[in-house]
């Protein structure tokens, strides 16, 4: 009787077979790692986007009785100024501020200097402001207004100027070259007034920072630090600070993406003698500001004798019983 035998266990081993009980190879786990790695970092990313985007006062913190809502931000050179000069231009400042709760923070270019590394003495508004934002912790915005300008119409409050959302989003330009007259790069067309912690004006050839408004946050704070990067006041632009916000708001999204840019008599229109107004960029009467842009560097103009007249005009308006 023939007995059918067992089928013989074979002894060869397929090459890529794999023990049941071994672990992941060391390709597949080097695929995990990179996996896991590559996933932390987007998710970093992303909380860093949410954090820069959010609301920048979305912090809630206990705000001190009697904190000003708006910080006046002026910032003088003693050494190129008259004591009239800067009276004049604190007795302008005081007598806003006064009429709604505001408060002035007055500096000085020579704070600065040891911060500018030899750069032009007109950087020295960017750690102004960034000192001002210091001084403040509590107020909401600060308003950056040049030496060389007088308010006019000191019956237009900021809030209802500017900063309310409505009336901001009712002026912004929507979808035009950000440095005119032909930058590729264009402000925003679906920025609302509430999303904005920027506000500036443009003149002929540039964004006009003789005059802004800033809102207090981590987005400020960080829009300040890139604008006063020492590579920027290193590279000798032709205007400055005023040229690297140029460069910058084109070439950095997350800058354009908190901007507001406003018709120039609304925050920075220029006297009839400065060179350079947009069409319908100089003053006429009612406005809120005017800028003498330039004076001080211009040997054929006086800051001090070109502001005069206006500040006569303002005076008489601010003495009136009715205003």
């Amino acid at each position: 009787m023939h007995f059918a035998l067992p089928p013989r266990k074979s002894s060869y081993s397929f090459p890529y077979a794999r023990s049941p009980r071994q672990g992941p190879s060391l390709q597949r786990r080097k695929q995990i790692k990179t996996v896991a790695v590559l996933g932390f970092v987007a998710l970093s990313f992303f909380f860093l986007l949410s954090h820069l985007f959010s609301s920048s006062g979305s912090n809630e913190v206990s705000v001190p009785a009697g904190t000003p809502k708006v910080v006046i931000v002026t910032v003088l050179d003693r050494d190129y100024m008259t004591e009239s000069y800067i009276r004049k231009i604190k007795k302008n400042r005081e007598d806003y501020a006064a009429r709604y709760g505001y408060a002035n923070f007055f500096t000085d270019v020579s704070e600065y200097e040891p911060y500018l590394n030899n750069a032009p003495r007109s950087w020295a508004v960017v750690p102004a402001v960034r000192h001002a934002l210091t001084t403040y912790p509590h107020s909401t915005y600060f308003f950056h207004l040049s030496p060389h300008a007088l308010i006019m119409n000191p019956k237009l409050s900021l809030q209802s100027h500017v900063l309310d959302s409505k009336r901001l989003e009712s002026m912004m330009l929507k979808d035009i070259p950000v440095v005119p007259p032909d930058s590729v790069i264009k402000t925003f067309s679906h920025l609302k007034g509430g999303d904005v912690d920027f506000v500036v004006a443009q003149d002929k050839e540039d964004l006009s920072p003789g005059s802004f408004i800033l809102k207090q946050g981590d987005w400020g704070r960080f829009f300040l630090d890139v604008w006063f990067d020492p590579l920027y006041r290193s590279y000798n632009f032709m205007k400055a600070e005023s040229h690297a916000l140029d460069h910058i708001v084109q070439w950095h999204p997350t800058i354009l993406a908190k901007l507001a840019l406003v018709p120039q008599r609304v925050l920075s229109a220029y006297s009839k003698d400065s060179p350079g107004a947009a069409v319908d960029g100089t003053y006429q009467e009612g406005d809120f500001v005017i800028r003498f842009p330039g004076c001080e560097i211009d040997s054929t103009r006086n800051c001090e004798e070109e502001m005069d007249p206006y500040f006569a005009r303002w005076q008489r308006l601010v003495d009136r019983k009715d205003n």
